[in-house]
Order: structure tokens, then C-alpha cells, then sequence
């Protein structure tokens, strides 16, 4: 095991310690490889499932995997061929059995902190799907709550900007503008400091560096 390897072990395991009383259920994964056969193990035949924008999901093959099963229900925005299709899309999503997501930052003490555009994925999160699994890698861990909202701004948002082709003032510079211009993928600011259904928002602490 590498130090690196060992710390994001040592750092997972202090995060997993805050779970219990924010009503989280956690675990850790060494690879990204156990992490998608653990994210997996929670979709069952018959259930109907759905998945926000997420590079780590992407990374870990785990989305390529949940498009390759025949026996439950997806619902995949990038399925549709029309804009009132993904519409149609992000509201059945809303109650689905699972949803599958990853997070912009996580803070030391366990608090969630994501940035979205639409605001579909952090809906989801807030309220609705019967299950919300979130794959982390331990790059997006943060020292506290305030240093995980700056890591949004000057890790997260300028490269999903530049990977989503967006005219933005942090596409161009790597710097947060603040900006509130029509390609802005910062609308809302969620923090999940915990979840009232215990158990309902399920964690997996990948010990690698996965997503922006």
C-alpha cells in the first residue's frame, strides 16, 4: 500500500465514523472496481433506476454496467431524443427505487456539498427516490465544510464546465467568476449535513482519485 493509498484509507475511515449520526449508511472500497460491483449489489431485478451526471460513475464502469442490464427498468436521460423527453426523464426519476450519483466535495465531518445547473441530480438527492448511492472518490474530500464549498468552485465546476463545452469565465480562466451567465452550471448549492430516512443516502468511499 502506497502512503497515498493508506491516507485516503485512514481519512475514509474518519469520515465513516461521522455516518452513524447524520443517518448515512457508509463503506469503503480500496478500488474503483470494488466500489462499482458494491454499487451494483444494491440493484435488484424489477426495480427502476436512474443516475445523475457523474464522471466517477463513468470512470468506475459502473455506468456502462447499469446500461448493460435487461432486468430492471432504466431511466437514462441520454435516451431521450427530445428536450421535453429528459424533462419527462428527471421527474419519473424523482421516484425511482434507486438513484446513483457521485458529490461534488465532502467535508472530514461527513457533510455532502453539490453544485448543479438543472438542479435534477440534487433534487433527487434531497427527496424522492426510494435509495440515493453516492461513489466518492477521496480526492473530493475536504478539510471542512467551507474548504469543501471552495473545492466546488476551484476543483469541481471549471472542468465539468470545459467537459460539458460551456462558455464560461472559469472554462476559460480556471477560476470561479461568480459569473450568472446562460451556460452557468452553478444554480444551486446543496449541503447534506444528514438524511431524515436512516439509511436512505448510502456512501461508498472509493480510495482512489476519480471525477473532478
Amino acid at each position: 500500500m502506497t502512503p497515498k493509498q493508506q491516507y485516503y484509507e485512514n481519512a475514509a475511515n474518519t469520515i465513516l465514523k461521522t455516518f452513524e449520526k447524520r443517518g448515512f449508511e457508509g463503506c469503503y472500497c480500496a478500488t474503483k472496481e470494488e466500489a462499482a460491483e458494491k454499487a451494483m449489489s444494491y440493484v435488484k431485478p424489477g426495480m427502476s433506476v436512474s443516475f445523475g451526471g457523474s464522471m466517477t460513475l463513468a470512470e468506475c464502469g459502473f455506468t456502462d454496467a447499469l446500461k448493460a442490464r435487461t432486468d430492471i427498468t432504466l431511466l437514462d436521460r441520454g435516451q431521450a431524443q427530445t428536450p421535453e423527453e429528459v424533462t419527462e426523464i428527471y421527474h419519473r426519476a424523482l421516484s425511482c427505487d434507486c438513484y446513483f450519483m457521485s458529490t461534488n466535495a465532502i467535508s472530514m465531518d461527513g457533510q455532502l456539498v453539490n453544485t448543479d445547473g438543472t438542479g435534477n441530480r440534487v433534487a433527487a438527492l434531497i427527496y424522492g427516490p426510494k435509495n440515493v448511492i453516492l461513489v466518492v472518490g477521496m480526492n473530493k474530500a475536504a478539510a471542512t465544510l467551507e474548504d469543501a464549498q471552495t473545492r466546488v468552485k476551484a476543483l469541481a465546476s471549471p472542468p465539468n464546465c470545459i467537459r460539458l463545452d460551456r462558455k464560461t469565465p472559469c472554462a476559460a480562466t480556471g477560476v470561479c467568476h461568480d459569473c450568472f451567465g446562460p451556460d452557468c452550471i452553478c444554480s444551486q448549492t446543496v449541503i447534506t449535513r444528514r438524511s431524515a430516512i436512516p439509511g436512505r443516502i448510502k456512501i461508498i468511499l472509493v480510495g482512489e482519485e476519480l471525477g473532478y
